[in-house]
């Protein structure tokens, strides 16, 4: 009966390695059917002017998406840099409005107290390093 089981257990583990080497055997006709690599030719082998093709165009869309990150993240910063001083003023209520950067184009959007204080907010926004613009849509409520 051990004899049995153990023949069993053998021929077991042959058919499942025989049936990974199958099927993850490289460069075999039987191996891996429909596979087939972007740069390789109807040869199986690869094409090398496809493969710089292929690795050109994600260097270019990488280059891409690489730039706009770097821009966002100048947006993000020039944002940030401006709500800081603006926290950090004594005049201005920084919760009441709204920053936002468009490259070096900076919107003001919400409510001051006074004409004072959204004359700060201006200023603020005006003299921040990178800074080409500022759009004032600011709206002065007073009490």
């Amino acid at each position: 009966m051990r004899t049995l089981m153990r023949l069993i257990l053998v021929v077991a583990v042959l058919a499942v390695v025989a049936f990974a080497l199958m099927t993850y055997w490289p460069n075999a006709s039987w191996g891996r059917t429909g596979y087939s690599s972007p740069t390789a030719g109807t040869t199986g082998v690869i094409d090398r002017e496809r493969a710089r093709e292929v690795g050109a165009e994600i260097g270019e869309k990488t280059a891409v998406a690489a730039r706009k990150v770097r821009e966002q993240a100048s947006d993000a910063g020039i944002t940030a840099k401006i709500t800081a001083k603006m926290a950090l003023d004594d005049l201005v209520k920084a919760r009441h409005i709204d920053v936002s950067t468009d490259g070096t184009t900076v919107t003001l959007s919400g409510t001051t107290e006074s004409v004072r204080e959204h004359d700060r907010a201006v200023a603020l926004a005006r003299e921040t390093d990178g800074v080409t613009r500022v759009i004032d849509r600011l709206e002065v409520r007073v009490r």
